[in-house]
Parts: structure tokens; C-alpha cells; sequence
């Protein structure tokens, strides 16, 4: 199926594929914003900055599995079909989902508690080694001619999906329950509600259909050792790649997982008010995206990347010093939706940017490589270091040295991929 054959068809297949991409991030955006509660049950110190780094810690673990899962349900994923491993990543999320719900406390039951919900976001981010990846491939080989960035573009706005819905119902429970009741068990709520959405996520994953890219390749499918020699080969574009996503994945959390807990604990604002912010994030990163990647089909990838991550090292850290220079509702919201526009344009070319860079043999694995290398290092360490900086270094503005760091990087692997891209793009035109 090619979605230029029929509009519907492609609208249905781009919210199949997406779906579960929710789901995903839905889960992993809970756990950052309820990090604290979620410490506190699971990780009690008398000192709550203990149990608050705890449980950050616990929420990078999930993604220093995630190169694990990229090279193995990656290769799975490029052997037998995009399909089946985006059901099979639906299905093992779904089961990490279940545990951190239902799981009863350290109080209850001891170390079996924190145990099991640390085993169960190892198994969540094996999964989403290749989830996105998988996600982002499909969207490629099943994207028309001339708009493979506005498709792809709907991978990240999935997520983005997911911020909006669990910041705009943590907000609804900040004004309907206590902080205490908050802190007890309200915070399980939205993780419940996740678990009662997997069924209808199931349904429509079981309607995709395969890619005709990977149906024209079953001749002869890869081996996985056939898949790590192309990767080997392609060791270079797999860095590349990392460098190129350490940009989006470090703007994203930052802006979004991390937000609740800067906004109480660095800038001592309500918790109502920086879901708010949060929520509208989720919104305007929702409308930059497919804009960036629709605009990336006209004008190229490389010139948006450029310019994004130029303006993110010239931007992140005097926003974010002016936001704690004197914090509030209306600074903390200004800056974030500056950010969020700069990371809308970069991520919106990016993701279609290095599914292009990757051979087409080994692309669910090499491009879910690059991705969870640079997610599990840097994108998923965010809210962590961000902590730990601002109290090394009493300056509540170090988030933005942090995100800073990351357009350096993002700049100079976008200098370092452009002959790459264009070498490919020829090699291409010459094959077809």
C-alpha cells in the first residue's frame, strides 16, 4: 500500500502506526511528571531530593536499554516485516504499562516493589529501542513521492499527542484532588487510563499492512548478522545519526518531562500552572512539526536543521535565565513555546532527514540504534543532570547550558551528514 493511492487509506495507516507511538510516550511522560510521588512510593528516603533522583534515575534505566532493544527488535523488525514488530513493541510496552499501575508499594510489600517497577521499565524501554524507529520507518516506505517529511513528521506529533493528554489530565486531577491524595495515589490514575486505552491500540495495529519496500525484499530477508556487517559498514552514519538526534531528544524532554519539575522545584510555581505550560507545549509542538516537515519536502532538510540548531545555541540559556531571573507563569510559558518552535522545526526534518541517511537493508536497526544511543546517553539523562546541576551549582538556569551543549552537537553532525545525504540521494537517482 502507498498512501498517494487513496488519502483515506493513508490517514488510516498514519493513525494505526502512530498509535502505539502514544502509548509509548504516554508512559514515559507520566513517569517523568509524577517522578516525585512515584519515588516516594517506590523509593522512600527521608530526604525527598533522594527519592526524586531515584526515581529519575529509574526513568533513564528504561532508556539505557534502548540500544539493546534497537539492535535486536530492530533486526527482528527488518527481517520479518514492520508489521509484526510494531505489534510485538505494542505488546511488551503494554505489559510495563500494567506493572507500574497496578504495583503495590515499598511500604506493602518491601524491595519486591521497587524491583519489579525498575524491571518493568527496563522491558518498556527494550521495547521502545525500536518502537520509534519502527514507527518512523514505516511512515517513510509508505509516504507518496515529494511528501515523505510531512508523513514522517506524524511520528513525532504522536508523542506530542501524548504529551497534551497527560498534561492536560494531570491538570484536571491537580484542581479536582489534594496534593496529599495526589502524592498517595492519584498519580496511578493516568497510568490506569493507559492500561484501559491498550485494547483499542491493539485493534488498530492489527490493521496495518506491510510496506511495499519490505515486501519487495523478502526474496532474500537480511540475516542478523547480515544486518550488524551493514551496520558495521555504516558505523559512521550511525554516529552521525546519534549526534543528530541528541538535539531532538534533549529539547524534548526538557520541554516536556522535565518541565513540571523544574517549574515547583526550581522556579516554586504551582503544579496547576506548570502542566499548563506543559500542555501548551504539547500543542504548539504538535503544529510545528508537520509544518517543518512539510516544509523540509520543499526546501530540504539540512537548511531547517541549520537554522533550528543555530538559533537553539544562540537562544536556550539566556531564555532560560530570564525565566528564573524572575520566575512566573506568563516568562515560564514565553520561553517554552520559543523552544518549542525551534525543536518542532529541527525534529520535524530530522526524523526523515536520517531515515534517508540509512541503507534501507539495516534501516529499522541502524536507525533505531542512533536513536537509542543518543536517547539513552543524553535525551533520557535530562531531567537527572538538569537536577543535579541546579543543585551543584545553586543556578536554576543550568537546564539551558544542558540544551546548549546538545544544538553543538545536533550543528555539527548536520555539517558532518550533508555529503553523506547528498552521496545518497545520487546514488539513488542513479539506481532508479
Amino acid at each position: 500500500m502507498r498512501a498517494d493511492t487513496a488519502g483515506d487509506d493513508g490517514a488510516l495507516a498514519i493513525l494505526r502506526v502512530a498509535s502505539g507511538n502514544f502509548l509509548e510516550m504516554y508512559d514515559f511522560i507520566v513517569f517523568g511528571f509524577y517522578a516525585g510521588p512515584i519515588g516516594a512510593a517506590f523509593f522512600p528516603s527521608q530526604d525527598p531530593f533522594v527519592s526524586l533522583m531515584a526515581s529519575f534515575a529509574t526513568f533513564w534505566a528504561a532508556f539505557l536499554m534502548r540500544p539493546l532493544g534497537a539492535l535486536i527488535l530492530g533486526a527482528w523488525l527488518d527481517r520479518h516485516g514492520r508489521r509484526a514488530g510494531l505489534l510485538l513493541t505494542l505488546g511488551l510496552m503494554s505489559v510495563g504499562t500494567m506493572v507500574l499501575a497496578l504495583m503495590p508499594s515499598y511500604a506493602r510489600i518491601g524491595m519486591v516493589a521497587p524491583l519489579a517497577v525498575l524491571s518493568a521499565r527496563l522491558l518498556q524501554g527494550f521495547s521502545a529501542g525500536v518502537e520509534l524507529g519502527g514507527v518512523s520507518v514505516y511512515l517513510a516506505e509508505i509516504a507518496p513521492a515529494g511528501r515523505k517529511g510531512f508523513f514522517v513528521s506524524f511520528q513525532s506529533a504522536s508523542q506530542q499527542v501524548a504529551v497534551i493528554a497527560a498534561a492536560g489530565l494531570g491538570a484536571l486531577l491537580s484542581g479536582l484532588l489534594s496534593p496529599g491524595q495526589m502524592r498517595d495515589w492519584g498519580w496511578r490514575v493516568p497510568l490506569l487510563i493507559g492500561c484501559l486505552i491498550v485494547p483499542v491500540l491493539l485493534v488498530l495495529r492489527r490493521g496495518l499492512r506491510e510496506t511495499p519496500d519490505f515486501e519487495a525484499g523478502r526474496d532474500h530477508p537480511p540475516t542478523l548478522s547480515e544486518i550488524l556487517r551493514a551496520l558495521r559498514s555504516e558505523a559512521g552514519i550511525v554516529l552521525t545519526g546519534m549526534g543528530l538526534v541528541t538535539t531532538t531528544t534533549v529539547s524534548f524532554y526538557l520541554i516536556t518531562v522535565y518541565t513540571p519539575t523544574f517549574g515547583r522545584s526550581a522556579l516554586h510555581l504551582p503544579a496547576g500552572a506548570v502542566l499548563a505550560v506543559t500542555l501548551c507545549v504539547g500543542l504548539s509542538n504538535l503544529v510545528w512539526l508537520p509544518v517543518s516537515g512539510a516544509l523540509s519536502d520543499r526546501i530540504g532538510r539540512p537548511s531547517i536543521l541549520l537554522a533550528s540548531t543555530i538559533a537553539l545555541l544562540l537562544l536556550a540559556y539566556p531564555l532560560l535565565w530570564w525565566v528564573t531571573e524572575a520566575p512566573s507563569f506568563s516568562r515560564l510559558l514565553t520561553a517554552e513555546l520559543v523552544l518549542s518552535a525551534l525543536y518542532g522545526l529541527y525534529n520535524g526534518a530530522m526524523v526523515v532527514f536520517l531515515t534517508e541517511l540509512v541503507p534501507a537493508r539495516a534501516r529499522s536497526a541502524g536507525f533505531s540504534l542512533a536513536y537509542s544511543l543518543a536517547v539513552a546517553i543524553f535525551g533520557g539523562a535530562t531531567p537527572l543532570v538538569c537536577s543535579l546541576a541546579i543543585r551543584a551549582t545553586g543556578n536554576p538556569a543550568m537546564p539551558g547550558a544542558w540544551l546548549t551543549l546538545a544544538a553543538a552537537i545536533g550543528l555539527l553532525a548536520t555539517l558532518a551528514a550533508i555529503p553523506a545525504a547528498r552521496r545518497r540521494a545520487v546514488s539513488a537517482l542513479r539506481s532508479a
